[in-house]
C-alpha cells in the first residue's frame, strides 16, 4: 500500500445520539417518520418495536445529531512519534460543527491533506456532510466529494483498507484492533451505549474520552498497516 505522509492525515471519529431522549418525546411528524423507518428494520430485530428501536435512531443523520467530533494528527519521526488529539463536543450541534469546519478549513489550506476514519466512507464523512446541510453550513472542500472522481477524493478508510477488495464482510474497530495486537478502545463503553450515557447519565465527557480513544486506535491501525511502530501511550497528547 502507498500512503500519504502521516503529517498530512487528519484522523477522526464522531459520536451520535438520537435527537430526543425517548421515543415518547418525538413530535407527531417525526414520530410518524420514525415509525416508517423503523418498520423496515423490525424484520431484522425480532421482538423489537418502533419504540424499543428508537435508541438506534442516532445512526441515521435525519433522526440523530453529533455530540462529539474528535480529531488527531500524528507528528514526529519513527522513534519520537506522538499524536495530538482535539475534540469538538457539546449539546449545540451547529456550534460544534462550525468549530470543526473552521479548524478543518484552516488545517487543509495548502498542501494536499487527507481524512481517515474507520468506516468513514459509509458513516462519519457522509453523516458530517448531511448534518452540515441540515444546519445550512458550508461543507468544507476536504469533505465535499460532489463531482469528484474516486481518485480525487482524499478519504482513507481503515475498514476499506482491511477488506483488500472484499466487500462481503464488516470488521469492527474493536475486532480489527484486537487482531492487530492494538489495545482495544472499548474498555469503558461501546457505540450502543452512547445514547444512554448522553441522555440518561448526562456524561458528555465520558463520550469524548471514548471518541478520543477511537481516534488513537484508527491512527495505530494505519501505522500497523504501514509496518510502523505504534505510538506509545505517554505520547498521546490531549488538547
Amino acid at each position: 500500500m502507498t500512503f500519504p505522509p502521516l503529517i498530512n492525515i487528519l484522523f477522526l471519529d464522531i459520536e451520535t445520539v438520537p435527537q430526543y431522549a425517548q421515543y415518547a418525546q418525538l413530535p407527531d411528524g417525526w414520530k410518524q417518520l420514525w415509525d416508517t423507518k423503523s418498520n423496515s428494520l423490525i424484520k431484522y430485530h425480532e421482538g423489537e418495536t418502533n419504540e424499543t428501536l428508537y435508541p438506534r435512531a442516532g445512526i441515521y443523520a435525519e433522526f440523530g445529531k453529533i455530540v462529539c467530533i474528535s480529531c488527531g494528527i500524528v507528528q514526529g519521526n519513527t522513534h519520537q512519534r506522538k499524536i495530538i488529539i482535539k475534540s469538538f463536543a457539546g449539546d449545540d450541534e451547529k456550534k460544534l460543527l462550525q468549530d470543526f469546519i473552521d479548524m478543518l478549513n484552516k488545517w487543509s489550506n495548502g498542501e494536499q491533506k487527507f481524512l481517515c476514519a474507520h468506516n468513514g466512507k459509509e458513516f462519519d464523512f457522509p453523516y458530517l456532510c448531511r448534518r452540515m446541510i441540515i444546519h445550512n453550513l458550508p461543507i468544507p472542500l476536504l469533505l465535499n466529494i460532489a463531482g469528484k472522481k474516486p481518485w480525487e477524493v482524499n478519504h482513507l478508510d481503515t475498514l476499506e483498507l482491511w477488506k483488500f477488495g472484499d466487500f462481503k464482510s464488516f470488521t469492527s474497530l474493536a475486532l480489527l484492533a484486537h487482531s492487530l495486537g492494538i489495545p482495544t478502545p472499548k474498555d469503558d463503553i461501546d457505540g450502543s451505549m452512547v445514547w444512554k450515557v448522553y441522555w440518561e447519565k448526562k456524561n458528555l465527557q465520558r463520550i469524548v474520552t471514548y471518541c478520543q480513544k477511537d481516534v488513537v486506535t484508527v491512527a495505530q491501525i494505519l501505522l500497523r498497516m504501514q509496518g510502523e511502530p505504534l505510538i506509545k501511550e505517554e505520547n498521546i497528547e490531549i488538547k
